[in-house]
């Protein structure tokens, strides 16, 4: 009782993700190759959020009393939603929307009293959930059941990808892989911050591959 997720990334060849960086060495294509994969709900990370989307200045509670509790707000019903995952609630932001398309705040139970209460006065929709962490598993449920999300676009940053790859919830990777090197030493990954060294790696089963303009190769694959 999940949505289908599908992580798509753009990263140089050797698998870093920096926004900045990757926007020198590619063009459209990330948008354009968005668009075939039919996923109407999208999920980035606060950092990726932070990148394009929400204030620069994060939001600081002058009472920090966690909700401390399971708790859904609905603040409109649409066939499709822009998700942000932001587990103690500091992403501030100017609007209900990105790009027209309603906004959800996925949070820890950490997260402030005052936060959501911004986030009601401003109708967005929030998830909050799981006590020390984000319950990444029960957020995808609660947007498949309530929220009504059947297939949803996994854009990061890594850790967010991390995570999501180490709670078993991603069905399918779609990599454009850009003409260009970042090499530059502790740069983020496509896939990071997994804590357990002894973990194995997750195989894959390549579905397609595809060479695009500008020297960038598109591939998929399925878990």
């Amino acid at each position: 009782m999940r949505p289908y997720i599908i992580c798509h990334m753009v990263a140089s060849i050797d698998g870093r993700i920096d926004c900045a960086m990757v926007e020198q060495i590619s063009g459209d294509e990330y948008y354009t190759t968005l668009e075939k994969l039919d996923c109407p709900t999208l999920l980035e990370g606060r950092v990726t959020m932070e990148h394009y989307s929400a204030d620069k200045e994060p939001f600081i509670p002058t009472e920090n009393k966690p909700i401390g509790k399971l708790s859904v707000y609905q603040a409109e019903k649409s066939d499709a939603y822009m998700v942000t995952v932001d587990t103690l609630g500091r992403l501030r932001w100017k609007s209900n929307t990105i790009d027209d398309v309603p906004l959800i705040c996925i949070v820890s139970e950490r997260a402030s009293e005052e936060y959501l209460a911004t986030l009601r006065r401003q109708e967005i929709s929030w998830i909050a959930v799981g006590k020390e962490h984000i319950d990444l598993e029960k957020a995808m449920e609660i947007l498949y059941t309530q929220f009504g999300v059947k297939r949803l676009g996994l854009l990061g940053g890594g850790h967010i990808n991390g995570g999501f790859l180490e709670a078993g919830l991603v069905d399918e990777v779609s990599l454009l892989l850009a003409p260009g090197i970042d090499g530059r030493k502790g740069e983020t990954s496509l896939f990071d911050g997994i804590t357990d060294k002894s973990r194995m790696p997750v195989r894959l089963r390549l579905q397609q591959i595809e060479a695009l303009e500008n020297d960038v190769l598109w591939l998929r694959y399925k878990l």
